[in-house]
Formats: C-alpha cells, sequence, structure tokens
C-alpha cells in the first residue's frame, strides 16, 4: 500500500497528460496538487492527509468521483484544501453527484445513499475548505490570517484579500459527509469551510451530513450559494462570519440531536464596513428544529437580510432551557435592527401548542413572522431543486418538510 501510495502521489503532481500511468479505480493521494490535475469518473480518491491544491493549480473532479478521508485528528485531520490562487472544478449532476466522504464508508461510484453509516456519524475526517483573495473583516491592513481548522504552521491556510470578485472555481452537485474532526480545543474543521471566497466562484448544488463542527461557515468573502441542505451537525448549520457580503437562496436545515443553532450570525470584526448596511442576504429557506435546537443566534454588530424563511419543529422555550429561540445579542444587533441594516421579513413558523411568537422571536423580531399550521407555509425553499442526488432525498428525509 505504501508503494501504491507514493506512485499515486507521483502521478498526481504530473499534469493530465500522464494520466495513462496508473490504471487503479482506487487511488491514495499524499502530497499536495501543484499542476493542473483531473480525478476521474468511476474512481475513488483517498486523502491521506491534509492535501492542498496551490501553485496556481485547478483540481478538476469529474461527476460521480467519490473522496475519502483518512482518519486522523489534530494535525494529521484528513482535508482537501484549495489556497488562495488556485481552483477546484468540482461539477457533478443529479445523476451524478460528487462524494467527499470517509474512509469507513463502503460507497461506492453510483451511489447516493451510504451502504454502512448512518447520517448522524461525525468527526470521521476533516472537510473541505475553499480560501480566496476577497475582503474578510479581521482587519483591513493584513491579508494572511490562517483559516480555522489548519494548524498555524500550514502556509496554505492564508486567506483574505481586497479583490471582491476573485474567483476560487466552482462547486456544484457536491456531497460532503461525515467530517469534522478536531486538530485543537474549539478548532474543529466544518463540512464546508469558505475563507475570503469571492464572487466569482460557483458552488450551487451542496449537500453537508453529519459534521461534528458547523455544516457551512462562511468567513468574510463576496461568494454567493444557492441550494443547500445541512443536515444533522454537532454545532451550527449555517455559520456566518467577518462580513460576509454574498447570498444564500434556496437552502434545507435539518438540525439533530447535537445542533446548537440552525443559524448563527456573528457581526464583522474591527471597523469594516462600520456605519454601512453591508451583509449578507438568506432568503428561501426551511428550516427543521429538533428538541436541542435553537432557531437562531444573531450576535453583536449582526447585520443582513433575512427572508421567506420557514422554521418548524423546534420545542417551547419555557420548557427546554432556553433552546427553540431566536435571539439577537447586543446593543449594536438593536441598533442594525431600529436602522434596517439588520432585516427580518416575510418568516413563517408552526410553534408547539400555546407557545406564542414572542416567547421564541425575540428583540422585536416577532414582527415579521406569521404563525402557520404545519405544512401550510407559503415561504421556504424549493424542494425539488435536491431530488435524485441528495442523500436526504433518497433517505425520505425531506418527506417529513
Amino acid at each position: 500500500m505504501l508503494a501504491m501510495a507514493a506512485m499515486v502521489t507521483s502521478f498526481f503532481a504530473c499534469s493530465d497528460d500522464d494520466d495513462d500511468q496508473v490504471e487503479s479505480n482506487e487511488l491514495v493521494i499524499t502530497a499536495n496538487i501543484t499542476s493542473n490535475t483531473t480525478w476521474e469518473t468511476g474512481k475513488t480518491y483517498i486523502l491521506g492527509g491534509r492535501i492542498a491544491v496551490t501553485n496556481g493549480a485547478t483540481l478538476t473532479i469529474q461527476p460521480g468521483v467519490i473522496v475519502k478521508g483518512e482518519a486522523g485528528v489534530e494535525a494529521n485531520a484528513t482535508a482537501l484544501i484549495i489556497a488562495r490562487g488556485s481552483k477546484i472544478d468540482a461539477q457533478g449532476s443529479a445523476s451524478q453527484p460528487i462524494i467527499f466522504t470517509s474512509i469507513a464508508d463502503e460507497i461506492e461510484p453510483g451511489d447516493v445513499e451510504s451502504p454502512n453509516l448512518l447520517p448522524t456519524v461525525n468527526g470521521l475526517w476533516g472537510g473541505v475548505i475553499i480560501l480566496g483573495r476577497a475582503p474578510i473583516s479581521v482587519n483591513t491592513n493584513e491579508q494572511n490570517f490562517q483559516i480555522e481548522g489548519i494548524p498555524a504552521s500550514d502556509p496554505n491556510g492564508a486567506y483574505g484579500g481586497d479583490i471582491a470578485d476573485d474567483n476560487s472555481g466552482i462547486l456544484r452537485y457536491v456531497s460532503i459527509r461525515h467530517g469534522g474532526a478536531n486538530i485543537g480545543e474549539g478548532n474543529e474543521i466544518n463540512g464546508l469551510t469558505l475563507g475570503g471566497v469571492g464572487s466569482g466562484t460557483v458552488i450551487e448544488n451542496i449537500e453537508i451530513i453529519g459534521n461534528q463542527d458547523d455544516g457551512i461557515e462562511f468567513f468574510g468573502g463576496t461568494v454567493s450559494v444557492e441550494n443547500l441542505v445541512v443536515w444533522n451537525v454537532g454545532d451550527d448549520a449555517v455559520d456566518t462570519d467577518q462580513a460576509w457580503a454574498g447570498t444564500l437562496d434556496n437552502f434545507v436545515v435539518i438540525t439533530g440531536s447535537a445542533t446548537d443553532h440552525a443559524l448563527e450570525i456573528d457581526g464583522p470584526e474591527g471597523t469594516y464596513g462600520e456605519g454601512t448596511s453591508m451583509g449578507h442576504t438568506l432568503t428561501n429557506g426551511t428550516i427543521k428544529g429538533s428538541t436541542v435546537a435553537e432557531l437562531g443566534d444573531f450576535r453583536d454588530g449582526a447585520r443582513g437580510t433575512f427572508s421567506n424563511l420557514y422554521f418548524f419543529n423546534f420545542p417551547d422555550p419555557a420548557v427546554s432551557e432556553g433552546r427553540g429561540d431566536l435571539s439577537l445579542s447586543g446593543d449594536e444587533t438593536l441598533t442594525n435592527l431600529s436602522n434596517e441594516y439588520l432585516v427580518f421579513a416575510d418568516i413563517e413558523t408552526t410553534l408547539p401548542a400555546e407557545v406564542s411568537l414572542t416567547s421564541v422571536f425575540k428583540n422585536g423580531t416577532a414582527d415579521a413572522v406569521s404563525e402557520v399550521e404545519a405544512g401550510a407555509n407559503t415561504v421556504g425553499a424549493d424542494l425539488t431543486k435536491f431530488v435524485g442526488w441528495s442523500w436526504a432525498d433518497v433517505s425520505d428525509e425531506l418527506d417529513s418538510f
């Protein structure tokens, strides 16, 4: 196996013209990718470590490819990193999604549902990290911050810059599963991490399942995401930080038994965008609760527009130790709400019997919310966008919506 790993590593450092050097349906990747490389339909690629695409290279992943991360924690956690200036071109299809998962998963090309792992299993490998040169709010004079989940000693973890339309490639019809390995206290890897990713990047039809930390986390940048499912994560389903300035359109959140917040919305750090309404947009979302999850935590300085969202299946906050509510924290957040830098519009919810809107939607946000009977919502996600290619669909999980 070690000999094969070394051979495959050498192969993947070569150009696409050398693809015929290896004939195998299961290939182990142990070195960074420094020149244009293609991973081919019908094959499974195993990440033997923290693999970065660097040197301005493009990694092309063809439809139906399966990528598996070997087990590892702390500095040995496996992950795929698209470093600043490099690109990923991972374009699956509705009939052939690209699947990132764990080496423990017995799934094979052509499958959508795992034959042996439940969608609740997490932390078996790292995740997918895409980094770019778009603005972040940490410090306007510093463009080399290190992304969460990557050791400080790894220069490929740097992100941020001043190119708003930076292009990190394409991610389309991709499912990311069973990740979230911890590299240190409070420093887990998200299912999909987007650090300073620019608006020239295309990300759509994405599924994240069973991640130990957040499902998707935006660290600044301007990238937009369309058609997203996040299911059974161990922390926050959707987390926004550092003045992300894109749009999340048409999304489903299915919280699990360990999910903290469906939405965690952080304000900018430093003075970036201070005194402006600059923020991000979340629209057309259907969000299913659990007995332990909160609808949302809008932290100090939170800004943005949140519209056409439907929340259901959350507990009564009065009997669930404060779970099951949507709250605003900090004076700046309340000021942003008053100044319409933070906007809620066309929100619908189905609440437990005898629970009031104001006990769930706090700090004046109830004014934007209508209560509806279960299944009678007129806002939310278009679930047809997830049919066939997502595990959430083929397992009938979306039938409960």
